[in-house]
């Protein structure tokens, strides 16, 4: 009796230091989860609602409830512009609409410079910024790059024609305008596909540009040059007339010769006047 006892004892004091163990390993691991779950807690970034669209929008849409969708964005990644309210979008009570003026993808943010205010007028001066004017620029297929420019790219531009005064007299090309961004190709100002050769281009540009640009117009020809994607190179000043273009140097000009003097006296032969040379003595 006493042998199964101390058995019995002996066997509750294994189970006891077992359970002991798993209950120490266990709480263990679960203070390391939760170390681990407050340490990407803290690593989360914090996130704000933004509508983007629902569906590929197309120029002069007229925006709608069911074609925008909220989603989860990054607060440090948010494009400038866009909309995280609902109301702010579509104002309730209002019976204007707000239209699309520039084309979204699906899942494209919704942001401010791509929509009209409720009820405005869709057109040229809702594309144009603050102290920006449009001006129309004539092209063909060769100065408009062939029919490959789109509202919304940059192009840069270079005057030809002919200069009759100061060192440069002759025929020159100059860049005077660079990145310069189209906001219409002919009558049409949204994005299309496809190649179309146009008649004429409508720039953004600043006040003084627009005079600049009027006066090269009318002087010269105006060639574009289309701006790459991405591209912020900044252009230094480029000229290139006949002489540069052949590699050409200007030639000093030849040097005159002043005739020899002659010096002659006046000799009267009875009623004949004769010339005698002799030499010069100043």
């Amino acid at each position: 009796m006493r042998m199964v006892f101390g058995l019995v004892l002996l066997a509750g004091v294994a189970l006891a230091g077992s359970a002991v163990f798993m209950a120490k390993n266990y709480i263990g691991a679960y203070q390391a989860e939760l170390a681990r779950a407050q340490q990407n807690q803290q690593a989360v970034v914090p996130m704000q609602t933004v509508y983007v669209a629902a569906r590929p929008l197309l120029y002069g849409e007229v925006l709608k409830e069911s074609d925008v969708r909220p989603v989860t964005w990054p607060i440090d990644a948010i494009p400038q512009g866009t909309f995280n309210d609902m109301a702010a979008m579509f104002p309730q009570g209002e019976e204007d609409v707000r239209l699309i003026v520039r084309a979204m993808e699906k899942d494209e943010a919704i942001m401010a410079v791509k929509v009209t205010e409720p009820g405005e007028d869709i057109g040229l001066t809702t594309r144009l910024e603050k102290g920006m004017r449009a001006f129309a620029i004539r092209v063909d297929v060769a100065s408009g790059v062939s029919g490959f420019l789109r509202p919304g790219d940059r192009v840069d531009i270079y005057w030809t024609g002919r200069i009759t005064m100061g060192p440069d007299n002759g025929d020159v090309t100059k860049l005077i305008e660079d990145s310069v961004r189209l906001i219409a190709v002919d009558q049409n100002d949204a994005q299309t596909s496809g190649t179309r050769i146009a008649r004429t281009v409508t720039v953004a540009v600043k006040p003084e540009q627009v005079a600049a640009l009027a006066q090269a117009q009318s002087t010269g020809n105006l060639s574009l040059s289309l701006v790459g994607a991405g591209d912020e190179t900044q252009l230094a000043e480029i000229q290139v007339d006949q002489m540069s273009l052949l590699g050409l140097s200007a030639q000093a000009p030849a040097p005159t010769l002043e005739p020899a003097r002659e010096c002659s006296i006046r000799t009267r032969r009875g009623a004949e006047v004769v010339l005698m040379p002799i030499p010069c003595t100043n």
